[in-house]
């Protein structure tokens, strides 16, 4: 709460609704990894705005979550240029290795695959996100090792 406070007094007091982007990526984070309705409802409290107006934005942007996520979190990009350049490959081969589909975790709570829009790395497809780090020019090879490295820093 302190931290929103702080962030709150950078806006005047009729524009604090201009901090929701902030002030959920400090719920996400205090709550879990991910979003629910009371957590939304809650940052509506703080900003004196609509619940839905909370919810519009949580659900747009792909870096926040409205259901849980696993302890790491593959965000594929399946925009046009990652999918010309083997990004459905790439998706196909990580739901098979993982046993799951994008928007689905891992039964021991690992792994989360999630398609996103593009991130901004078109000239390195097929690439995938896994917190602030990109992996590029990926191959089943390197899913392997990423995987394999990600189980065995978050295990």
């Amino acid at each position: 709460m302190v931290e929103v406070s702080r962030l709150l007094s950078h806006y005047p007091a009729d524009r604090q609704k201009s901090a929701l982007l902030p002030v959920l990526h400090i719920a996400q984070k205090e709550f879990g990894g991910w979003l629910n309705a009371e957590s939304m409802d809650y940052v509506a409290r703080l900003l004196h705005i609509h619940p839905i107006e909370v919810y519009e934005v949580a659900t747009f942007y792909s870096m926040f979550h409205t259901e849980p996520v696993g302890k790491v979190l593959i965000e594929v990009c399946q925009t046009g240029p990652c999918c010309l350049n083997g990004a459905e490959r790439i998706i196909s081969y990580i739901e098979k290795k993982l046993n799951i589909k994008v928007g689905e975790t891992t039964r021991d709570g690992m792994f989360t695959l999630k398609g996103v829009e593009c991130l901004g790395a078109c000239g390195y497809a097929p690439m995938f996100q896994i917190g602030e780090t990109f992996y590029e020019h990926l191959t089943e090879e390197k899913v392997d090792a990423i995987l394999a490295d990600m189980r065995s820093k978050n295990s």
